[in-house]
């Protein structure tokens, strides 16, 4: 759960953008589409700390990645208070249907 400070920066952020770029549909499906970019980011962060491109070798840290991922998660919030009008609630009852789900095999009744 985010505390109020925190969906104050993301409404913070999310009226920048409206005030600097609009909310049309356009802008709407790119910033939901900014997800894509920030997801290869963290790709290429986690390659960079695996070595896994032998002509570049180890290129990043943990913090990296975990820098990387922030930046997901923080735009997915964006684009969320983007397309519903109150993302919190909306996570918030998310989050806890999430949380109820089973977590075994056993447990999925079908």
């Amino acid at each position: 759960m985010l505390s109020p400070d925190q969906w104050t920066t993301i409404r913070d952020l999310t009226a920048w953008l409206d005030a600097t770029n609009g909310r049309s549909p356009q802008e709407t499906t790119l910033r939901v589409l900014k997800l894509t970019e920030e997801v290869g980011e963290v790709a290429q962060a986690w390659i960079g700390v695996t070595g896994q491109n032998p002509r570049k070798g180890v290129t990043h840290t943990r913090e990296d990645v975990a820098d990387e991922l922030c930046d997901v998660i923080v735009t997915a919030l964006v684009a969320l208070s983007s397309v519903i009008d109150d993302p919190a609630g909306h996570w918030n009852a998310k989050l806890a249907k999430i949380a109820d789900r089973p977590r075994t095999p056993e447990a999925v009744t079908r």
